[in-house]
């Protein structure tokens, strides 16, 4: 099972990735993740994306690409993978088939978690992280017993200082335009399936479980 989940910040897509990658036994694999392990493992794309990072520099498509490369012929993921974060323009989603193709393999579905922008910004607006254990709470949607007071340790929770409206406004328009493209790729693929992020996460793991029964059978 080779699966893409797609989501804008705040959808739930991790935290439903990870569930997923948790019952069926295939890793969750973040760029962010495969940069680290790459740089980490002191390999030579990996050295050539700790120079781009290091710089501050957004690592090119190229070494991107090569890195998902490597990642997705290790051991772990014979079995099926999902990719969070990758692709993200219609060239590396290009890119990637002709590297699961090489394989011998195909995407079995693309999984996009929507949720309306308003909603995405009202989760992000009452978003409170303790500064002691991290642990995250909402004003609204998942309040500590005391106010500013973790329920785990007692620290002190804070809003981060790009949870705020105008932030979260930019931050969703510039996933929404450069996404958007991505998504009418997949629709014409005929792989593509959208669940409604405003349920209940439980409401959403049924769904995403329908989704892969289908693509199961």
């Amino acid at each position: 099972m080779q699966l893409i989940m797609m989501g804008a910040p705040g959808a739930g897509k991790g935290t439903q990735a990870a569930k997923i990658a948790k019952k069926y036994g295939i890793p969750q694999i973040s760029t962010g993740d495969m940069f680290r392990a790459a740089v980490k493992e002191g390999t030579p794309l990996g050295k050539k994306a700790q120079e781009y990072m290091s710089a501050g520099k957004l690592v090119p498509d190229e070494v991107t690409i090569g890195i998902v490369r490597e990642r997705l012929a290790k051991d772990d993921c014979a079995g099926g993978f999902i990719l969070d974060g990758f692709p993200r323009t219609v060239e590396q989603a290009d890119a990637l088939n002709e590297i699961l193709k090489a394989q011998g393999r195909s995407l079995s579905s693309v999984i996009n978690i929507s949720v309306p922008l308003e909603d995405l910004i009202e989760r992000g607006v009452g978003r409170r992280i303790c500064r002691s254990c991290g642990a995250t709470y909402h004003v609204k949607f998942h309040a500590p017993a005391k106010e500013n007071v973790c329920d785990a340790c007692g620290g002190e929770l804070y809003q981060r200082g790009d949870d705020t409206a105008e932030t979260m406004q930019k931050r969703l328009s510039v996933y929404e335009s450069s996404t958007r493209p991505l998504i009418d790729y997949y629709k014409q693929s005929g792989i593509y399936a959208e669940i409604d992020g405003k349920q209940k996460i439980e409401k959403v793991t049924e769904d995403l479980e329908n989704v892969l029964h289908s693509v199961k059978g």
